[in-house]
């Protein structure tokens, strides 16, 4: 599929009102300029970037609309009963988000979440077992070598073990490529964070593939290699309102460029002493 014929899942997202609720408006998280600033995004594009500095807002936003668009969690917990999520469910309320027709496929991964995910796969797979064990019963009764630790949680922790043959970057890969699907919705906070410059690449790959059958990404991240993806569209959260940059008017890319060129430019002022 040539990416002319591609069309967006997610139109656009704008808020409910024309101004934040007022008892809400000077608390965080819509006390954060890009926030606070918030009127229409519409996303023409397969692949939209969001890049700021910390603390620009651009995960809160990433996050906000994961809540509002109901794509499933890989972390963890649920959006519903995240504890981090709370600010983002707040402002997710006041969202409004517009569909080219209505989908809950997809995901939201932030890469910290990364290894929280595995271990409530790991939990889901035991309990399946488990409840197979009881309906079906087996030729023997399983061994029990903890009883002070339910019987789920003993098999989910060797069912974990099978993820220690793979990096972590392998495992996020493994994990992103069985996940996509066509016509999905995929919201990634800082993916580039397990993965070397080269599994950067092959994410690259991976997106271009994805695209082609249809489905649509919206990623934070720092990553220049990231960033090149062919016909996306980079939104500054550095700017109030958020502005669509070209990848060579960016910050980050000048100063990874510029240090890769002359590291010693800027390590001569490190205090080796430190």
């Amino acid at each position: 599929m040539s990416q002319k014929k591609w069309q967006p899942v997610l139109l656009s997202i704008s808020r409910k009102s024309e101004s934040w609720p007022a008892d809400l408006a000077s608390r965080y998280p819509f006390s954060v300029p890009v926030i606070q600033s918030l009127t229409k995004i519409k996303f023409t594009a397969p692949v939209t970037f969001l890049i700021g500095e910390n603390g620009s807002g651009k995960s809160t936003f990433l996050e906000a609309l994961a809540v509002a668009s109901e794509v499933p969690f890989a972390g963890s917990n649920h959006s519903f009963d995240d504890g981090s999520l709370a600010s983002a469910r707040l402002l997710a309320i006041s969202l409004r988000l517009s569909w080219t027709r209505r989908l809950r496929q997809g995901m939201f991964m932030r890469a910290e979440d990364f290894f929280g995910y595995l271990k409530r796969r790991a939990r889901d797979d035991a309990r399946i077992i488990r409840e197979r064990i009881e309906l079906n019963g087996p030729p023997t009764a399983p061994a029990v070598t903890d009883r002070s630790t339910h019987i789920d949680e003993q098999t989910a922790e060797r069912l974990i073990q099978t993820h220690d043959t793979l990096s972590h970057g392998e495992s996020f890969l493994e994990l992103f490529a069985s996940r996509v699907v066509r016509r999905g919705l995929f919201l990634l906070d800082e993916p580039e964070a397990p993965l070397s410059p080269r599994r950067q690449l092959t994410m690259l790959s991976l997106l271009t593939d994805a695209v082609a059958h249809g489905a649509q990404f919206i990623i934070a991240t720092h990553s220049p290699i990231l960033l090149s993806f062919p016909g996306a569209v980079i939104l500054s959260c550095d700017e109030s309102p958020m502005k669509e940059m070209k990848y060579d008017e960016l910050d980050l890319v000048a100063f990874t460029r510029d240090f890769l060129n002359k590291p010693e430019r800027y390590l001569r002022h490190i205090n080796r002493d430190s």
